[in-house]
């Protein structure tokens, strides 16, 4: 089964900036429209972003203008530039296919990256 990969958390002020990176095993990656989720203390988990192959993007209300998601299938991989953070970003993020939180994954969830946002 293909693996995603998440990389990229950290610990930063309110304000700061991180970019997430996720890469996948295979080049299955390429045949769907991938996205980012985060799921926050206490939360479900939530869809923060996707893009297709053909660079069209779609944002949680929540973040956007403030991240960007981006993809690079030669590399298999997908990235979620977060600038002005807010606390209210601290979660964890991970990657898989767009439709995930509904249906049955393509890809096996990761273990995610943790991001928390100090005020």
């Amino acid at each position: 089964q293909v693996q995603l990969v998440e990389s990229g958390g950290g610990l930063v002020h309110a304000g700061g900036s991180l970019r997430l990176s996720c890469v996948a095993s295979e080049n299955r990656f390429s045949f769907y429209i991938m996205a980012w989720y985060r799921q926050g203390p206490g939360k479900q988990r939530e869809l923060v972003a996707d893009v297709s192959n053909g660079g069209s993007t779609n944002y949680a209300d929540s973040v956007k203008g403030r991240f960007t998601v981006s993809r690079d299938n030669a590399k298999r991989t997908l990235y979620l530039q977060m600038n002005s953070l807010k606390p209210e970003d601290t979660a964890v993020y991970y990657c898989n296919a767009k439709g995930s939180l509904n249906n049955q994954p393509p890809f096996r969830w990761g273990q995610g990256t943790q991001v928390t946002v100090s005020s």
